[in-house]
């Protein structure tokens, strides 16, 4: 069985077949889903599908796009949903300079960073860490702020250079990998998931988005894991059910699951 540890599910574009394509998912072999909020309304909507399914977990948090949302009265909300049962994360945050390049408003996605990382810190919850053409400040900013436990979470849909991989990995985190390692220009992410152990890579699929080959392009969702399952047995030379295995434990160990 696959965790899938990064959906979008409560997406609009699975408006249609949402019920329909959650419920056939064990089926196709995925045990586990954690659905992320990536904004106030979104965090609502994931503990929803958390509510609705055994199977479905929710992370709580605010992408840094979507920081306009945030402010002390739903700040103090957000903090307030970390004690949910079903809730296992702080996330997705973090920072992302590819759409956002004004000075203020990178100002203001580190503060927001910075505090919804303290929640983290303050609830005993791993978190779940979106960064885009930030890499310095990220890793900074983790660094500063003492994110060293254990298994702290994961930098999700890894981005960057095999060695600021290895940094992330003796910090405790672990490394999201999805449907890109399957992509013919992914060599700086295929180099990581060579270079790291199995014990610190998670999948994930950040669906409906980044869909591997052969379906690129399209709606993604947590069936098509199977494909990133096999490209990491290919780099790593092992077997597809070794990926399944390792990935699963490493998933119920970093978010708490049993």
């Amino acid at each position: 069985m696959i965790f899938e540890t990064h959906a979008h599910y409560d997406d609009e574009v699975f408006n249609e077949d949402r019920e329909q394509l959650l419920a056939g998912l064990p089926e196709k072999g995925i045990g586990r889903v954690i659905n992320v909020g990536a904004s106030i309304e979104t965090t609502r909507t994931t503990l929803a599908l958390a509510e609705a399914y055994d199977y479905i977990y929710a992370a709580v948090g605010v992408h840094p796009s979507d920081i306009d949302g945030l402010n002390e009265e739903t700040y103090s909300w957000l903090k307030a949903q970390t004690a949910h049962p079903k809730t296992v994360a702080v996330g997705e945050i973090g920072l992302d300079y590819y759409w956002d390049k004004e000075p203020e408003v990178q100002a203001a996605q580190r503060e927001w960073f910075v505090r919804q990382l303290a929640l983290a810190g303050e609830t005993d919850l791993p978190v779940i860490i979106h960064s885009r053409d930030a890499a310095e400040d990220t890793m900074r900013i983790l660094k500063e702020t003492g994110r060293f436990r254990e298994h702290p979470g994961v930098i999700h849909c890894y981005s960057y250079s095999p060695e600021q991989a290895k940094e992330y990995v003796k910090m405790g985190y672990c490394i999201g990998v999805g449907g890109v390692v399957t992509f013919k220009n992914a060599k700086k992410l295929r180099q990581t998931v060579e270079q790291i152990s199995l014990e610190h890579i998670l999948l994930e699929t950040d669906c409906p988005y980044m869909a591997p080959e052969p379906h690129r392009g399209t709606r993604n969702d947590s069936s098509n894991l199977s494909y990133v399952a096999a490209r990491i047995a290919e780099i790593k030379g092992v077997s597809v059910q070794e990926v399944e295995q390792t990935t699963w434990e490493n998933a119920c160990r970093v978010f708490g699951v049993r």
